[in-house]
């Protein structure tokens, strides 16, 4: 059987169409977990991978490598170039084209039916029209971004449904970038169950004998998070019983508050990689620009930017974005370049009609803010840079140092994942060596479940290439460069650079070894006051 060549845009009106249910079903509107929306076709992808017509399950073809190809495609439902998949499944030296053809035509005989083609391929890219597919990942994944108390039966539906392996039976289904998006995805999914855990467990209906029963899984899960829960409530009990005042603790948390209100959506960039953003506040908009090792959701978690990003957003409208390839972004991306960095910024300060705006850039997203406000003066009101650099190591370093770091990506891409922090202590002690041993050990936590070992090492390369020296003079927004005065990973010497190299820039070192300032840090508590006067001089 021939793979068909069908002309994408044929298909344009069914597309639209798709895109409304994709929003519902991904949790970009209200979504609800029980609902039936008169679909013909279900699909399984937590525990084995299985499709039911109604509820007659259809027989899947016997390779995996085709198996594990329908079970990507539900699962990024997105437009796929051959040659990527073929890299994917096929990395073979004869013809990988034509063993995506026999695979495609394999599938087609599963899902496609007279009346509806779901398999839509031209001759650059093949996609999945999920427009008319209840798929039962991304009803957990609606029902956890839905706003609003879940119900104790649905979490514990979602809860059995997550303790089943995701994608089941698919390992060594692919090449290298394949196990690498599995275990991308397996990871978030872990992520899912202990999320509908710690809320079964905190549930406010939930019977006692059943919430120790949901605590103790909690612990087994994340030992950090259970802890300081069962912290939190003794302290609010021993305060009620002692009828002390409790304002100054409910205050304390306000990065778990933020949390909850923080609202996460999605944009889609020119080459169809969504970018995840999230608003938190009311005011004055500030964007920061994406920088590496970031998540929407559990960077409110950390020790390491809850307090500095709670800071930073009150009085004003706080908005963040992941990296492409990072967080809640698209992972499973072809391009990682300072190009793309950029376009991903433009493109959520367009969707969020952002007119005019200050822009902060922390680390490599400082080159990304400095290009911005170059191509877009009319919108950025002003620049605050910390930790920044013009030109990335490949620019900078002598060859053994360059030797040295092209090592470190090669033993990222291999030990990135494992269990072993070892490897992402390489990070760890260089962004922030004056930290406590228990950041420290969140920050590899961190590290492992923002991106995948592959683009860990791509990101490195990626910001080896960054140079931005000649356009520092074209800057005319007021602009703020801080930088730590013994920064370990970016020296001194880069944040004075982009300072003297920007027009009318002030500069300000901070007494710091550390990267990545933490929150409890003094130098932390000078670099707020002097962003918030910076702000307040510029009457924004």
């Amino acid at each position: 059987m021939f793979d068909a060549v069908l002309p994408l845009a044929a298909f344009s009106q069914r597309k639209v169409v798709a895109s409304v249910v994709l929003r519902v079903v991904t949790g970009r509107s209200s979504v609800v977990f029980d609902s039936c929306w008169g679909r013909n076709m279900r699909v399984f992808l937590l525990g084995e991978l299985r499709v039911l017509d109604g509820d007659v399950e259809l027989p899947l073809p016997s390779s995996r490598k085709a198996r594990a190809l329908l079970a990507f495609m539900f699962a990024t439902s997105r437009p796929h170039r051959r040659e990527r998949l073929c890299e994917m499944f096929w990395d073979l030296p004869d013809d990988p084209r034509a063993a995506l053809r026999w695979a495609l035509s394999k599938l087609r005989q599963v899902v496609d039916r007279p009346d509806q083609v779901r398999i839509l391929a031209d001759r650059e890219r093949v996609e999945i029209d999920t427009g008319s597919v209840e798929i039962n990942l991304w009803q957990v994944h609606g029902e956890l971004q839905r706003r609003g108390q879940t119900s104790i039966e649905t979490l514990e539906r979602m809860a059995r449904m997550l303790e089943q392996t995701p994608f089941d039976g698919l390992d060594g289904a692919g090449s290298d970038l394949f196990e690498a998006w599995l275990q991308s995805e397996r990871e978030d999914i872990e992520i899912s169950r202990v999320e509908v855990i710690r809320q079964l467990a905190t549930h406010p209906d939930i019977s006692e004998f059943a919430a120790k029963k949901w605590r103790r899984l909690w612990r087994e899960a994340n030992p950090e998070g259970a802890d300081e829960y069962a912290r939190s409530v003794s302290e609010e009990a021993a305060d009620v019983a002692n009828s002390q005042p409790t304002a100054e603790r409910h205050s304390r948390p306000r990065e778990a508050e933020a949390l909850k209100e923080q609202r996460i959506g999605f944009c889609e960039v020119r080459d169809g990689t969504k970018i995840a953003y999230a608003t938190i506040g009311s005011g004055a908009p500030l964007l920061k620009a994406a920088n590496w090792l970031t998540h929407l959701e559990f960077d409110w978690q950390s020790p390491i930017w809850g307090r500095s990003f709670a800071e930073i957003a009150k009085g004003r409208r706080f908005i963040r974005y992941d990296e492409r390839g990072c967080g809640l972004s698209d992972w499973d991306v072809d391009d990682l370049g300072f190009d793309a960095f950029v376009e991903d910024l433009e493109t959520v300060a367009d969707r969020l009609g952002l007119e005019r705006f200050p822009l902060l850039g922390i680390s490599q997203g400082a080159a990304v803010s400095i290009e911005y406000a170059v191509r877009h003066p009319e919108r950025v009101s002003a620049l605050i840079l910390l930790g920044g650099y013009a030109a990335g190591w490949r620019h900078t370093v002598d060859q053994e140092e360059r030797a040295r770091r092209e090592a470190v990506m090669s033993l990222t891409e291999v030990g990135w994942g494992t269990d072993n922090p070892a490897y992402r202590h390489i990070f760890s002690q260089t962004f922030m060596p004056d930290a406590h041993a228990e950041t420290l050990a969140w920050f590899d936590e961190l590290q492992r479940q923002t991106t995948s070992p592959r683009n860990a090492a791509r990101f490195q390369d990626a910001f080896g290439n960054i140079d931005v020296r000649d356009r520092l003079s074209q800057v005319r927004a007021p602009t703020l460069v801080l930088h730590s005065k013994y920064d370990q990973r970016i020296p001194l010497a880069a944040g004075r650079a982009l300072a003297a190299g920007i027009p009318d820039a002030r500069f300000v070192p901070l007494e710091s070894r550390n990267h990545v300032l933490v929150g409890d840090e003094p130098a932390w508590k000078v670099c707020a006051e002097t962003m918030a006067e910076f702000l307040a001089d510029q009457g924004l």
